[in-house]
């Protein structure tokens, strides 16, 4: 069990959370299925699926693929809309006390983005986190992404309507991601948030056809790991506003690399299909680590990597 004589909580954007670890995007979809396993109150907080403005039934099947250390996904953000969840799924979430809930949030126009996010600025949410990132859409997301004058220009427009904490969600598909961490942080971003996945592919050797109905999607899981860590510290080192990584996060000890390289929190999010308590067992696991270097805080640790 987590030690009670450590001290888990972090601040971001001026929230508190009871601890640095959050369901990721498009893995807990919005918390019921999960809330049979586990007291989602022991969570820092659930980043609920993907949102659009209108919505979305995503790509066709298949859509999902195993490869080896992670999975291929294509599923295009299906979900039901920004109203629909307000209405229908948010109170759910609500009645979990200190469970922090960030909207994230994706759009195919500069619009869609905007409306979107001035409805969930008035919802009851903590936050929101931009998703510019996404490569399994043909519009907007990661063409936004892609660029620092493609973020600073989505942000820009969107942090004029949003009235949350604005957390910024980065591709890892870049050659420059303490660019992108410095333009969504000038255009007014509150936090960055990364990795999203890589682009990858599977094929079928015997059909000779991509596993995936649309060719390619996106990569997740402990495969991509030491390239998230790498892009957390990047950014962690380019920017002053506090860093959320993720990436292939499976254990406490996988969540601390990302906390030594400057994350103030993590996001967990494949090993949530393999076990459902994943999360509760990093959360554990940071603590142990914790306790056995003797650290009162878990913010001891943020930043705290030493390189050569």
């Amino acid at each position: 069990m987590v030690s009670m004589a450590i001290d888990l909580g972090v601040s971001i954007c001026g929230i508190r959370l009871k601890n640095p670890v959050i369901a990721a995007s498009g893995t807990y979809a919005f918390g019921k299925e999960y809330g049979e396993f586990v007291d989602l109150r022991t969570l820092g907080g659930i980043s609920v699926k993907g949102l659009t403005l209108r919505p979305r039934a995503g790509n066709p099947p298949p859509r999902v693929a195993e490869t080896p250390s992670g999975i291929l996904n294509s599923v295009g953000l299906q979900n039901p809309g920004v109203e629909a969840f307000i209405v229908e799924e948010l109170p759910f979430l609500r009645q979990y006390e200190g469970l922090a809930v960030i909207a994230n949030v994706a759009g195919d126009t500069m619009d869609d983005y905007r409306e979107a996010v001035r409805m969930l600025s008035d919802a009851d949410v903590d936050a929101i986190e931009l998703n510019v990132s996404c490569p399994n859409v043909k519009e907007g997301g990661v063409s936004f992404g892609a660029t620092p004058s493609g973020v600073e220009s989505v942000v820009g427009y969107v942090r004029r309507s949003c009235r949350k904490p604005l957390i910024v969600k980065l591709t890892p598909n870049t050659g420059d991601i303490a660019g992108l961490a410095k333009a969504a942080e000038a255009a007014g971003a509150d936090a960055v948030s990364l990795v999203n996945t890589l682009y990858g592919m599977k094929i079928d050797i015997y059909a000779k056809r991509p596993t995936l109905r649309g060719n390619v999607g996106g990569l997740s899981g402990p495969a991509i790991m030491p390239v998230a860590v790498r892009m957390a510290w990047v950014a962690a080192s380019s920017v002053s506003v506090p860093v959320i990584g993720m990436g292939g996060i499976t254990t406490g000890e996988d969540a601390v690399e990302f906390m030594l390289a400057g994350a103030s929190a993590v996001m967990v999010g494949t090993a949530n299909f393999v076990e459902p308590m994943a999360c509760t067992r990093v959360i554990e696991g940071i603590a142990a680590y914790c306790a056995r270097c003797g650290h009162a805080s878990v913010s001891e640790i943020v930043g705290a990597l030493e390189p050569f």
